[in-house]
Parts: structure tokens; C-alpha cells; sequence
């Protein structure tokens, strides 16, 4: 049973990471972004922190994979690899959020504009984010001390 639920939950984490990539790239190449793309000055903090946001997708992506071979291998050493994979997910994300700031004050009016009408859905999806990230880390926690346990019985 605990098991299953990990594997769901690491399931969850993946598709998370593609959602995140998604959603980086949409920012990036299409919807209102894309036309201030082929500006002469494009808001470059903005685009650094949504390639941030974009790699920090892939690497969630990739760790959840990860993170499921540790779970099925029952493995404290992949587990324990997740989990500090996972403080660094957290911290890039945090980095991306704070160029994305940082970059609104040199953005131009339009910019501006899009990002005051939208905060409250990029605020939505970084909160998303950052809860699923720590739901990872806490059961990744709990699943390497039962591995721990279960050793120490035998």
C-alpha cells in the first residue's frame, strides 16, 4: 500500500515537472510573450528566470523518475539523492521568481501590464509547485526511515 502511494505521488511529481516545462515554454514562445520576443530588447531578467523555470521542469521531471527507481528498489541512497535533488528544484524555482521580479521594474508598459493582470495565476502555479516539491521531500523522508526500520528488523 505504501508503496503504491509513493509511486502515485512520484507519478504526480512528473507530471508536474511537464506541466512546469509547459508552461515556461508557453510564457516564452507563444501566447502574449511571443511578440515581445522579436523586440530589439527583450526583457532579458524575465526570460532568465523562465529558463530557469523551464530547466527546473526537466529536472523535475527527471528526478521523479528517479525518485521512482528508489522507491521500487527501496534503495536509501537514491532516495536520499532525491530528496537533495529536490531542495535544489525548490531553490531554482525560488531563483526564477526572484528574476521575474527583479525583471518587472526594466520590463517594458505592455509587460507590465500582462504581469499585473496574471500574478495571481504565475503566484498560483509557483505555490503549486513549491507544495508538491515539499509533499515530495516529506515522503521521500518518511520512505527512507521505513526502509531504515525494516532493515534494523531483519
Amino acid at each position: 500500500e505504501g508503496g503504491q502511494c509513493l509511486l502515485t505521488i512520484l507519478c504526480i511529481f512528473q507530471l508536474a515537472g511537464l506541466a512546469v516545462i509547459a508552461f515556461g515554454l508557453w510564457l516564452r514562445f507563444g501566447g502574449v510573450m511571443a511578440e515581445f520576443a522579436s523586440d530589439k530588447k527583450p526583457p532579458e531578467y524575465f526570460f532568465i528566470g523562465l529558463y530557469v523555470l523551464v530547466g527546473a521542469g526537466a529536472l523535475m521531471t527527471m528526478v521523479g523518475f528517479f525518485g521512482c527507481c528508489g522507491a521500487a528498489r527501496e534503495s536509501q541512497f537514491l532516495l536520499g539523492a532525491f530528496f537533495a535533488c529536490l531542495l535544489v528544484i525548490f531553490a531554482a524555482e525560488v531563483t526564477a521568481g526572484v528574476f521575474a521580479f527583479i525583471g518587472k521594474k526594466n520590463c517594458l508598459v505592455e509587460i507590465q501590464n500582462v504581469l499585473d493582470a496574471n500574478l495571481h495565476l504565475l503566484g498560483i502555479v509557483g505555490i503549486a509547485i513549491a507544495g508538491i516539491t515539499i509533499f515530495g521531500m516529506i515522503f521521500s523522508m518518511v520512505l527512507c526511515c521505513a526502509i531504515r526500520n525494516t532493515r534494523e528488523m531483519i
